[in-house]
């Protein structure tokens, strides 16, 4: 607990270089881009693309899901997904990669998981509202279940951080461990109900699916997006699971961090 509690007041200490340097890191991401931030924007449009005209047309032959139609559905657990996977493996290697460089500032290393996650996330908040347009286009405006949207925007966060406290330590340490973390993405992308349903399968493999945190994002995502519940208040114990996860994963990354965070130079 000492080290969570430590890893927080680092980060709330310096919240406004963390701002700071994460607007600094996607700028330059795109410097060498003439389109800069566009191509943020772009490739993820041609992934939708490729996505609904592979999974909507080729593979459900263009069928709704639950009632919604099949664009807006993969769309409002997609856009959960670029971001997360862009996090979890940005995240993952943050401070390995930064080390040399920012060993020479002095400010907590703590911070670094935190600033580059930040960075994705502005994005995310652009695809968020590009995607609320195309919804509206489709039938779907905001309700007042969107009020839980910021709810499962800072539950995302808080799972990226704990994640990427965890890996960004153990990848230092030991480099096959961003391999592992790339695969487990990889893995993720198609045991998650983000471009297919699983609406058809048994209760108890659906439950074990949930094990999976991504999971109740993405479908807080679609139940704020789509308007189509409370889906935290609705499924309770998945709640409590979700949050008692987030915080023994907190709890880990920090010990980590903290416990080897002095000897990160050394493992260069």
């Amino acid at each position: 607990m000492k080290s969570l509690i430590q890893i927080i007041k680092e980060n709330v200490k310096n919240f406004y270089l963390i701002i700071r340097l994460s607007l600094f890191e996607l700028k330059s991401s795109n410097n060498s881009h003439y389109l800069g931030m566009l191509w943020e924007v772009i490739n993820p449009m041609i992934l939708v693309a490729i996505y609904w005209f592979v999974f909507g047309f080729g593979i459900r032959g263009g069928k709704p899901v639950g009632g919604i139609a099949y664009l807006p559905w993969m769309l409002s657990g997609f856009v959960v997904w670029l971001f997360m996977s862009q996090a979890i493996l940005q995240g993952s290697k943050s401070v390995y990669s930064r080390i040399k460089i920012i060993a020479k500032m002095n400010f907590p290393l703590s911070v670094i998981p935190t600033f580059v996650i930040t960075s994705k996330f502005y994005l995310h908040l652009i695809l968020v509202g590009i995607i609320m347009v195309i919804l509206a286009i489709f039938g779907y405006t905001p309700t007042v279940y969107f009020l839980q949207l910021p709810y499962y925007i800072v539950a995302n966060l808080l799972l990226l951080l704990s994640i990427s406290l965890i890996t960004s330590t153990l990848s230092t340490i030991i480099r096959d461990v961003q391999m592992v973390v790339q695969a487990s993405v990889r893995i993720l992308m198609y045991v998650t109900p983000i471009l297919w349903s699983n609406q058809n399968m048994p209760e108890y493999v659906i439950n074990i699916m949930k094990l999976n945190p991504v999971y109740y994002i993405v479908e807080g995502y679609r139940s704020a997006l789509l308007g189509t519940g409370w889906y935290f208040i609705e499924n309770q114990s998945y709640t409590l699971y979700f949050w008692v996860l987030v915080i023994v994963l907190l709890l880990l990354g920090s010990s980590l961090h903290v416990r080897f965070k002095e000897r990160f130079v050394d493992y260069l």
